[in-house]
């Protein structure tokens, strides 16, 4: 499957924001230390999302979907060894072992996939299950861990990593005792997932700061019923960001504007104009745009999901911009895809140097990841002629129905075979 985007378009009107994928799939993993069927409202259509579906019903869990609902039934849960052509094709896959391991007491996963933008092991998971008492081992590119029951221990992430967060809460809902996780990693993620454990009956304090307490119980949660997931920033972001790039105006609906405030500040510093209301933005612009410097950090600061998409703006935006990379060290995949589009971009490290260019050229291009598959349709938003995009299967794993949206605003972008 490709895009086929004919350019220049400027994007008008509004746009409705998906669940959040980066919500949606640990609270499917914590699903697992429920007993009964959890209902979850706003559950985006995505390919990480079916992928972990997959996952859940060779546990034997019945997943069925209404609509955005989706109802995950654990009533005939068994502890089965999941596949390892599922464990490496999504890297969040191993967020079933902390609740796999607090309800079984063992569990066994192939090494995680995904995304290949650097290095992300799961050291820190694993580390912080040790310190709660499982027995680790790894052989021949799978991981088994296990305990008779884990305990509570004080635990001090080295990174705050959102992976070894969530793994470590969920794993901590069933502990004996009280868990302290330090250092945690504070996205509005995994808020979202103590919201949804609590709701079951877990005893979870901190999501969002630093330290995160989980006392344990003793019995699995009781499935709550209509849990409502949360906004994805992420695609939120990608809409402002090609927004003010195409110079529209756009609505986008369905957003929690706290949770793009590095975002905004950057757009404005660009020469965007952005208005935030209580669940949406408008975003517009009337001036050409303006060269930014930006750091990716861990939240609060400017997300590392949207330096991609932040790129194909600052390549044609009037000046030298420089980003530095600090979370990952392979998230640069866009750029010679970019460069192909007549971007002027130089990689020194983890730093670019992006001259901006009056306009870019359509081309033919490979999404090579998720966020990089959007920025290049953002980059063919605005680039003249025809751009084709292919390998898109990466970016439908985190956007529902991109070429639908944008088509709604006004863009000439359809999906061949």
């Amino acid at each position: 499957m490709r895009l086929i985007i004919k350019g220049p378009n400027v994007l008008k009107g509004k746009i409705k924001v998906s669940g959040a994928k980066n919500a949606i799939l640990p609270i499917l993993c914590a699903c697992l230390l429920c007993d009964g069927e959890s209902v979850i409202h706003g559950v985006p259509q995505l390919g990480d999302v079916a992928v972990m579906g997959v996952v859940l019903r060779h546990l034997k869990v019945l997943c069925r979907r209404e609509g955005e609902t989706l109802k995950v039934d654990t009533s005939s849960l068994q502890l089965e060894e999941i596949p390892e052509e599922l464990t490496r094709r999504m890297r969040a896959s191993c967020l079933v072992m902390g609740p796999l391991l607090a309800r079984f007491g063992r569990v066994k996963i192939a090494a995680p996939g995904g995304c290949n933008i650097g290095a992300r092991p799961i050291d820190l998971h694993l580390k912080g299950l040790k310190a709660m008492g499982a027995k680790i081992t790894e052989r021949a590119g799978f991981i088994v861990a296990e305990a008779d029951r884990l305990r509570g221990a004080e635990i001090h992430l080295d990174l705050p990593s959102v992976g070894a967060t969530e793994n470590l809460m969920m794993a901590a809902v069933l502990a004996e005792g009280t868990t302290i996780i330090g250092n945690a990693a504070k996205e509005p993620e995994i808020v979202d997932l103590q919201n949804f454990l609590n709701r079951a009956g877990a005893r979870i304090r901190g999501a969002g700061t630093s330290t995160i307490r989980v006392e344990g119980v003793s019995k699995p949660l009781q499935a709550p019923k209509g849990h409502q997931v949360i906004p994805d920033r992420i695609e939120a972001g990608t809409h402002l960001i090609a927004a003010a790039l195409t110079g529209g105006e756009v609505e986008v609906e369905n957003v929690i504007p706290e949770h793009l405030e590095p975002l905004i500040a950057k757009l404005r510093e660009a020469g965007a104009e952005v208005e935030a209301g209580e669940d949406r933005i408008w975003v517009w612009r009337r001036k050409p745009l303006k060269a930014v410097d930006l750091r990716t950090m861990p939240y609060p600061g400017f997300p590392t999901d949207l330096q991609a998409p932040m790129c194909a703006l600052l390549s044609v935006a009037e000046g030298i911009s420089v980003v530095t990379e600090n979370i990952f060290e392979n998230r640069f995949r866009h750029v010679p895809e970019l460069q192909r589009m007549g971007a002027d971009i130089r990689i020194e490290g983890r730093t670019l140097i992006i001259k901006g260019v009056p306009q870019l050229v359509g081309a033919r291009v490979e999404a090579p990841d998720l966020r990089a598959g959007a920025a290049l349709v953002l980059a063919g938003l605005v680039a003249e002629n025809t751009t084709v995009v292919e390998r898109i299967e990466h970016i439908d794993r985190g956007y529902e129905k991109l070429e639908e949206k944008y088509r709604r605003l006004g863009a000439y972008i359809e999906r061949v075979g």
